[in-house]
């Protein structure tokens, strides 16, 4: 789908001053200091701070809201030898935080369990199904990860069953609280904690840290020992890896790389990932996919218990049966997407006037509506929900468009559905069939009429122009320290007009464009995945303009810089 090209503002005389006073002492591209001026680092010291974040510039957890009486409670339940239950989701996000949790708890003696619901079994967050084991099992405690701030009837029985509940999560509460013990999440708004983008591990995290301080074991090694767990989750919730997101991950992508996590460790061999250069991509495209399969496809304990393991025979098991499962993840991913497109074609005969589009099957596996979902919105550019249906009760995700509220969305139509939850971006829900034809006639309506054109068109934001002759390693290496990147510190996207194709295009694997193309006497070699379109539309000298993004090519011993392909507008000549 052809893409609107958002170009940046033009800066002004003085502010092309402050971005020449940036790149003087740095001894940096002027390319370099403008995306970093862009930014909003105006001078040395945060510059500094973007370049080498460090623990010490992580927030105190004590400005959560309820971490002292969540502290307080936990420290007593370790005293009094109280059975502690780690509540989680099934995604990598709460896999991830309920092992750091269990793994950081026991280290001090705690006495630690863990639950995990089943997809199909309990559904999303907390269940009622669950309650009954968690009481049978001695627990008094539970501690949620990365959900449980909008299960009010849950909560409501733990309470009346004498267990008590301490909530960490990070989605979007509703109007009205469950009565926790105590709720932990930056995104309460009578939350002042300084940022409130973490995702369910780093929650987590903040918890386990005030912890280690109330007990006066905050030392560095205990406070870095968990950090790859962090970075992996925090990473593959693609949530903005800004401020403290930053840190978690940077620091957290170097104890991956040093091998401390058994199970990790065990993925990343069995996938063929090299241990020695692990970046974001490796873990959204590598780690998580396979961590989720075991969610998707079974039950996510399993992902625990590697996440947990401290032999290396049985990491290696785990991580053969789970590499299993996401074969058969992949499998049921293609068959399903292309039986949701056939839907789409049939239902919708107009895209261009469809604001968002709901489907639903009997057929579909739970597990994988959510990735396919995505693959959804990436082709056709609407928000989609898909919902799958067993004895007239439905689960659902969603996922959205740039800009486009999807969970607003759900609440207002909220009367339909027996539950939802999620954020902006990404939902999931249950409905009951018989609700099902006012709850997509109600969205339809909400979607067309609080969504502004401008937003069917995919927006590609622009951060440079460029030439070919300004490419070079030099440039290269700079850029390559704004890493990790991810949301709002994505790779930067350069675009360079009047190019020509200086050779004969041709399309490898899954539809991936290769050509090469020169200005100036200067070539570029690019690859342009999901791209193989346009081999049709393109020919040896063809003009054209790219948007594009630099990395190094490493094959065979041999490095090169490569453009990724983002987007193509071709000049008719």
């Amino acid at each position: 789908m052809e893409k609107q090209w958002v170009l940046p503002r033009k800066l002004c005389d003085d502010e092309l001053k402050l971005v020449q006073a940036l790149a003087t002492p740095m001894k940096c591209p002027l390319q370099i200091a403008e995306l970093l001026y862009r930014k909003g680092l105006h001078n040395m010291d945060e510059i500094e701070d973007f370049f080498n974040p460090r623990m010490d510039k992580l927030y105190d957890p004590y400005l959560f809201e309820a971490m002292e009486l969540s502290v307080n409670r936990i420290v007593k339940a370790l005293n009094d030898n109280e059975q502690i239950t780690i509540y989680g989701d099934y995604d990598v996000d709460g896999t991830t935080a309920t092992a750091l949790l269990y793994l950081g708890l026991k280290r001090i003696g705690a006495l630690i369990d863990f639950y995990i619901p089943h997809r199909m079994i309990d559904g999303y967050g907390l269940s009622l199904n669950s309650l009954d084991y968690l009481k049978d099992n001695g627990s008094s405690l539970i501690i949620s990860v990365d959900c449980g701030v909008n299960a009010q009837e849950e909560i409501e029985a733990i309470n009346a069953m004498g267990m008590e509940i301490i909530i960490t999560d990070h989605h979007n509460p509703k109007d009205d609280l469950p009565p926790a013990y105590a709720i932990i999440n930056p995104k309460l708004s009578s939350c002042d904690y300084p940022y409130p983008d973490l995702a369910g591990v780093g929650v987590a995290y903040k918890l386990l840290c005030a912890i280690y301080k109330k007990m006066g074991l905050d030392t560095e090694e205990n406070l870095l020992k968990y950090m790859d767990l962090v970075a992996v989750g925090t990473i593959a919730d693609i949530v903005p890896l800004t401020g403290e997101n930053r840190i978690f991950a940077y620091i957290g992508l170097k104890h991956l790389i040093d091998k401390k996590n058994l199970g990790l460790n065990a993925l990343i061999q069995i996938s063929g990932m090299n241990q020695k250069s692990l970046d974001a991509t490796d873990i959204v495209f590598g780690i998580a996919p396979r961590i989720n399969a075991a969610g998707r496809m079974g039950s996510a304990a399993l992902a625990v218990e590697l996440l947990i393991s401290t032999e290396e025979e049985k990491s290696q098991e785990l991580a053969e049966i789970i590499e299993r499962q996401n074969s058969l993840r992949q499998q049921e991913d293609q068959k399903t997407f292309h039986e949701a497109c056939e839907i789409i074609e049939k239902k919708y005969k107009d895209i261009n006037r469809t604001s968002c589009m709901i489907i639903s099957s009997d057929d579909w596996h739970q597990g994988v509506i959510g990735i396919v979902a995505s693959k959804l919105v990436e082709k056709y550019y609407r928000p989609v929900i898909m919902i799958s249906f067993k004895d007239g009760f439905g689960s659902g995700s969603g996922r959205s468009v740039a800009d486009f509220d999807l969970f607003e969305a759900l609440k207002a139509t909220s009367g339909n559905l027996h539950s939802f939850g999620g954020h902006k971006y990404a939902v999931g829900l249950t409905i009951y069939q018989e609700y099902i034809d006012r709850f997509e006639n109600e969205l339809t309506r909400y979607v067309a009429d609080n969504m502004k054109l401008e937003q069917i068109k995919p927006p590609l934001s622009i951060d440079y122009e460029v030439e070919l002759y300004d490419i070079n390693e030099f440039l290269l290496d700079w850029m390559e320290r704004f890493a990790p990147f991810g949301p709002d510190n994505t790779r930067p996207v350069f675009v360079t007009h009047r190019v020509i194709v200086a050779n004969y295009p041709y399309n490898v694997g899954r539809n991936h464009l290769k050509l090469k193309v020169v200005k100036d006497g200067i070539h570029l070699d690019l690859i342009g995945y999901n791209l193989g379109d346009y081999l049709t539309l393109l020919k040896k000298n063809s003009v054209i303009d790219i948007a594009y993004t630099l990395e190094y090519n490493r094959f065979a011993n041999k490095t090169t810089i490569q453009g990724k392909l983002r987007d193509i507008h071709i000049h008719n000549l």
